[in-house]
């Protein structure tokens, strides 16, 4: 009876101990972390459209506006500086990496809004098709960026509560020894705001 009654107690704690583990973030931190990975994937995704659309916009520019070569130039080196600038998706919690990729992507926004009112001086460019279907999809572009920042930022803050409450705490410095991951910032006193392209 005494051995029935210890295996008893025995499978009782085991039980016990997998509900504990379960509940204290085993599973769920995670679950959150690659939620954030793959919001910052979306994020990145987002940035090499608007890169991509870039060199379209410079030529269909450059054909009018030949004389406006200095910004074209800044638009250019913006964007190869840029696209150089990347964050493994497993340094998230750098902030001097995040600090350095939203740096390049506001010196390409900045450079790509002086391209835009530079534009300003060519009414022929403005009524061009080309150029309007191109001002479109960096419309576009520009809003999915601002929802994939959003995306990525509350994926964060779920991911950082996780890893700072408890029971989820336990989990994340004993099995995991997770870090908090940084949110995305502005890093210009005008870089939450998209460049502007409409005329």
């Amino acid at each position: 009876m005494g051995r029935i009654a210890t295996r008893a107690t025995r499978a009782g704690l085991i039980a016990a101990m997998a509900i504990g583990l379960s509940a204290c973030g085993v599973n769920s931190i995670p679950t959150k972390e690659e939620a954030v990975k793959a919001k910052w994937g979306d994020v990145e995704n987002q940035y090499q459209r608007r890169a991509d659309l870039i060199p379209n916009l410079v030529a269909t520019v450059k054909g009018f506006a030949a004389q406006e070569k200095d910004v074209l130039e800044g638009v250019t080196k913006a964007r190869a500086s840029a696209s150089q600038v990347t964050v493994d998706p497993s340094k998230l919690s750098d902030p001097a990496q995040m600090a350095a990729f939203e740096q390049a992507q506001g010196q390409l926004g900045q450079s790509l809004g002086r391209l835009l009112v530079t534009v300003e001086k060519y009414p022929e460019l403005k009524s061009n098709e080309n150029f309007l279907q191109l001002q479109s999809q960096l419309e576009g572009t520009e809003n999915r960026i601002t929802v994939a920042r959003r995306d990525y930022n509350e994926a964060v803050q779920a991911y950082n509560t996780e890893i700072r409450t408890f029971p989820a705490v336990i989990a994340a410095k004993v099995i995991y020894g997770s870090q908090p991951i940084a949110p995305f910032k502005a890093t210009t006193a005008n870089a939450n705001t998209a460049p502007t392209v409409a005329f």
